[in-house]
């Protein structure tokens, strides 16, 4: 079992190496606010890290969907019915994340084919759309947090119950997916507001999820197996 977790805890890396890499630095280093112009044109500039940006995601989305087998696998015997639920709602963040993902494959296609430019009334139209498709996967990334958030109410549960884990994790993971959620809600709700409560709606997301990547990798799980399973 341990090892089953240490290699949970090393896609986990993987996914927040890659994950960080594709929405941190490269869609953060070419998409500039409300500027068509200055994004379509960082665009085709990066054209090749915004190639690997868009592989970096597909990687790392496919990851965690290992993540979330894995997670299933090694909890399950404690409440098959929370696993199965987690189980769930991460798949349903992967799948959200994929599809979100031709947003930015059209935004790169739009951005150095030619033809869409002529297609769109010329080099504005084809900018314009460029920037309409990286504000929707920006949006794509926000709705798929719902689940990215919504997964970790029953692994907090799980962690608590379970007995491989420290106690405190669960219910950290737990503040975890209402600061995801709180977050979510924040920037369709109050925009103008979001980015000042995100550092603290978001910090004991970042915390938990930090804690439950290092623990898998370096400790994998403790030596007590879990309780029979309960429904």
């Amino acid at each position: 079992m341990k090892s089953l977790a240490r290699l949970t805890g090393a896609l986990y890396l993987v996914v927040a190496i890659l994950g960080g890499f594709a929405q941190l630095y490269v869609r953060a280093r070419v998409f500039v606010p409300g500027d068509a112009a200055r994004t379509a044109e960082n665009v085709v500039a990066q054209a090749t890290m915004f190639r690997l940006g868009f592989l970096a995601d597909l990687v790392q989305v496919t990851c965690f969907l290992g993540v979330a087998l894995l997670l299933h696998h090694i909890l399950r015997q404690t409440s098959a019915a929370l696993a199965r639920a987690m189980l769930v709602l991460m798949a349903v963040a992967v799948s959200m994340i994929c599809l979100n993902l031709l947003n930015h494959l059209a935004a790169l296609l739009v951005a150095t084919q030619p033809a869409y430019a002529d297609a769109f009334g010329g080099t504005g139209g084809s900018q314009a759309l460029v920037l309409l498709l990286l504000d929707m996967h920006r949006y794509g990334y926000l709705l798929a947090q719902m689940f990215f958030g919504l997964w970790m109410l029953p692994a907090g549960l799980l962690v608590r119950r379970s007995g491989l884990f420290p106690k405190p994790l669960g219910l950290v993971l737990i503040a975890g997916a209402a600061g995801y959620l709180a977050d979510l809600f924040a920037q369709f709700t109050v925009p103008a507001l979001a980015g000042t409560l995100a550092p603290f709606v978001l910090t004991t997301a970042t915390v938990a999820e930090v804690w439950l990547l290092v623990y898998l990798l370096t400790i994998g799980v403790r030596t007590p197996r879990p309780a029979p399973a309960t429904v």
